[in-house]
């Protein structure tokens, strides 16, 4: 699993070793957690590195590859394109090329509601025209737009999981969201609950009730959960496709804030700043292709449920991975 050590890699690696799968992880630490990968085989290498990723395929026997590894902040990639075209693009064909080099034919990839762009309406179905308005979703939609040639080539079968906005932490909590810096709204809404500080709200002047930014926040474990059922589907000689993976919920920015209010018991003061280049008013998901096709379910779909589990584990791990459990 590449980027096995980051944050929703982290959580399908644990998904995917309670579902009885030997997993390794391949990982370059660059925003990853050594801590994080609770103590299974960890490689640490750039995916940029083709006799690497090979290497680490023959010697762990791999037999299906999640690929993870990648950058994504969307103001980051629209500021540095070169980077995000490397590392997203680039990065990926080095993995598909050792991939076909050792004749794996099982990709799991990590993609994003961010190939869709503006939408033309919501909520979003696979069949919305794909039309990215950052770097970002530009060179996630690139490599998807890869995989049906992989296919005809070598014979990769591969689904595409389209996130949302992940968020949240294992409810067991021992693992969580670290990013440094942090950029998510949940974690930095608890940061400043926790700081005393304020947080930053990008455009109130969106043609939205509050004037925030509306947008799905789905559950990370259940995010994981769909990397197993995916892993099943290809087993089971499932076509290639494409899903996406979000609670079908508009939720505003304040009212996440108003929730992490709730849940800490702690006044958020916050400073409306301009909008950001390359965010969208709305993003909201249709995920009924993924339930009716692969069965999956979310279990934690309403918001108040994804802020508990995000501010348990922010609680119990004052200093990220290498805190102490308190609680």
């Amino acid at each position: 699993m590449t980027g096995g050590a980051g944050y929703v890699g982290s959580h399908a690696v644990k998904a995917l070793v309670d579902a009885g799968y030997e997993v390794v992880v391949y990982d370059d630490l660059s925003a990853g957690h050594r801590e994080a990968t609770c103590g299974l085989p960890l490689v640490v290498g750039n995916i940029l590195e083709t006799d690497g990723l090979r290497q680490t395929i023959r010697q762990w026997n791999v037999k299906a590859v999640f690929h993870f590894a990648a950058s994504l902040s969307v103001a980051q990639s629209i500021r540095d394109p070169v980077g995000y075209y490397r590392q997203n693009v680039t990065g990926t064909l080095s993995l598909l090329e050792a991939m076909a080099a050792e004749s794996i034919q099982f990709l799991i990839l990590s993609s994003t509601a961010a190939v869709y762009g503006d939408p033309l309406e919501t909520p979003i179905i696979e069949t919305h025209p794909t039309k990215p308005i950052n770097t970002y979703g530009e060179t996630k939609l690139a490599v998807e737009r890869a995989l049906p040639h992989f296919g005809l080539a070598y014979g990769l079968r591969s689904i595409s999981l389209r996130y949302f906005n992940a968020a949240g932490a294992d409810p067991d909590g021992n693992l969580g969201e670290e990013h440094s810096p942090e950029l998510h709204l949940i974690p930095c809404a608890i940061n400043a609950a926790l700081e005393g500080r304020k947080l930053q709200i990008f455009g109130n002047d969106y043609s939205t009730a509050d004037g925030t930014c509306l947008r799905d926040y789905v559950h990370v474990t259940d995010l994981a959960h769909a990397h197993v059922l995916a892993l099943s589907a290809l087993e089971a000689d499932k076509d290639s496709n494409v899903y996406n993976l979000g609670n079908g919920r508009p939720i505003s920015v304040l009212e996440v804030v108003r929730a992490v209010e709730r849940v800490t018991g702690s006044k958020i003061c916050s400073n409306v700043v301009g909008r950001r280049s390359g965010d969208p008013a709305i993003l909201t998901a249709s995920s009924e292709k993924i339930k009716r096709e692969l069965g999956w379910q979310p279990q934690y779909e309403e918001l108040e449920q994804i802020v508990e589990t995000a501010w348990r584990w922010r609680v119990s791990h004052p200093h990220g991975f290498k805190s102490r459990q308190l609680i």
